[in-house]
């Protein structure tokens, strides 16, 4: 399952996500947005755990929690629309 992370403080590091998302089972990958002009992160992330169950309990528990001073917002990520 695809896990959007949003409103990451701009110093989170892939390491601290990984650390944070591991708890609740294994992650397939993990990716921190970095704005390619400055290389600073834009504040939002994906998390991508193989197991529906695992990933639904790190959302509900993670969700609006305070992480590196900023309250972040964890939710399944949107899937695009897949044309025919």
């Amino acid at each position: 399952m695809k896990i959007l992370v949003r409103n990451l403080a701009r110093d989170t590091t892939k390491e601290e996500l990984l650390a944070l998302f591991s708890s609740f089972g294994a992650v397939q990958s993990l990716t921190v947005v970095m704005d390619p002009v400055t290389g600073q992160s834009k504040g939002f992330g994906f998390v991508n755990m193989p197991h529906a169950g695992d990933a639904k309990v790190a959302i509900k528990t993670l969700n609006g929690q305070e992480i590196g001073g900023s309250k972040i917002r964890v939710k399944k990520a949107d899937e695009p629309n897949k044309l025919a």
